[in-house]
């Protein structure tokens, strides 16, 4: 079992930027991937940015050039660094990660673009 705890999410303004993180309950150098998802009102959960164990980044089209995912295996975390926020970045986000027996989520983190 691996347990995941979101934080970060918050109110900015459009152009803004908000830094998220996930910190998992065990040792995350052995995790195939780690990524964020997010959901808005109405809309299915899609996939924002993955990272595998080796190997290239992976965005969505819409946050590519403005978000980056890291890493941090000292820390046993998973960050998403979210610059030039736009009013449709607003969702909740999700931690994900991918082990050998298993897929787990997060609880999520709201994060809301709005002047």
């Amino acid at each position: 079992q691996v347990q995941l705890v979101e934080s970060g999410g918050g109110l900015v303004q459009p152009g803004g930027s908000l830094r998220l993180s996930c910190r998992a309950s065990r040792n995350i150098a052995s995790f195939n991937i780690l990524g964020w998802y997010r959901q808005s009102p109405g809309k299915e959960r899609e996939l924002v940015a993955t990272i595998p164990l080796s190997g290239s980044r992976n965005y969505a089209d819409s946050v590519q050039d403005r978000f980056t995912i890291f890493r941090d295996h000292a820390k046993n975390t998973v960050d998403l660094q979210m610059n030039s926020l736009k009013p449709e970045d607003t969702a909740v986000y999700y931690c994900n990660a991918v082990t050998w027996n298993g897929s787990y989520w997060g609880q999520g983190t709201q994060v809301t673009v709005s002047s």
